[in-house]
């Protein structure tokens, strides 16, 4: 008589106790379950992140790469102008000496054949 209802309230609070335990180890693994899907959806978000910033690192190396060649392509026609014109420079300068070397022989030769005369 005595056992029976200090059984009953012994069982009553290890089934509370028990249920509590349950429930609590229920939250653990609900919990757990959400920090996995969390650090996996972090981790996918990461991933995208990286990729985004690698295409977009791609497309501006190719875009570098295309205006540098435009420049490059600027800079020769400009190098080929400056040497035509140079060359063009250079051989109306050396038409110009050409004359005036043979003006100045001309004149040079005339002054030996007159000294050679007088």
């Amino acid at each position: 008589m005595f056992f029976r209802p200090l059984e009953k309230v012994l069982k009553q609070r290890f089934d509370a106790t028990e249920g509590a335990r349950k429930l609590a180890d229920q939250s653990l693994q609900r919990a757990s379950a959400k920090t996995a899907e969390y650090e996996a959806a972090l981790r996918a978000a990461r991933a995208e992140a990286y990729r985004a910033q690698e295409s977009l690192f791609k497309e501006l190396h190719q875009r570098e790469a295309a205006e540098l060649a435009a420049a490059r392509a600027r800079a020769e026609a400009a190098i080929r102008q400056a040497k035509e014109l140079l060359a063009g420079d250079v051989a109306a300068a050396q038409a110009s000496l050409a004359q005036e070397s043979e003006a100045l022989a001309v004149r040079i030769a005339d002054s030996l054949l007159r000294r050679s005369a007088a």
